[in-house]
């Protein structure tokens, strides 16, 4: 059996896509979590979604922390998931525990730009927004 191939990703078996997402390799999955971003962010940068990382903040869409708001703290890329302080259980003994998310139902609120090669990427993006011509003028 085949571990891994590009071919899956093009067919529309369900069962295919979910065998391409979970035998991809680790620089490919870090493109999986991706998160809409708040609609000023949106106006600002010129893009719909952008990768989560450490330290950003976001908003919870969906699941049962709904509404709530707090900074990442993991990036889980094996498992696809994000964990969020704010977001979390306590164990029968006491001890708090991370409830993992999926980054499809966060909201990007305020992105972090400690990292040079991110805060660049951003700057291009605004320059490719600004450069684009307005239709209909």
């Amino acid at each position: 059996m085949k571990l891994f191939s590009v071919a899956w990703k093009s067919s529309s078996k369900v069962s295919k896509q979910r065998k391409y997402r979970m035998n991809s390799a680790l620089h490919a999955k870090r493109n999986f979590l991706a998160a809409p971003l708040a609609p000023d962010l949106k106006a600002r940068h010129g893009t719909r979604n952008l990768t989560v990382r450490e330290g950003d903040t976001v908003k919870i869409m969906k699941g049962e922390f709904r509404g709530a708001t707090g900074k990442i703290n993991t990036v889980n890329l094996r498992k696809s998931t994000v964990y969020v302080d704010g977001a979390g259980r306590v164990r029968k003994d006491g001890t708090k525990s991370f409830f993992p998310l999926r980054p499809s139902n966060l909201m990007l609120i305020e992105i972090s730009v400690e990292d040079k090669k991110r805060a660049a990427s951003l700057m291009r993006k605004d320059a490719v927004k600004k450069s684009k011509p307005v239709k209909g003028k």
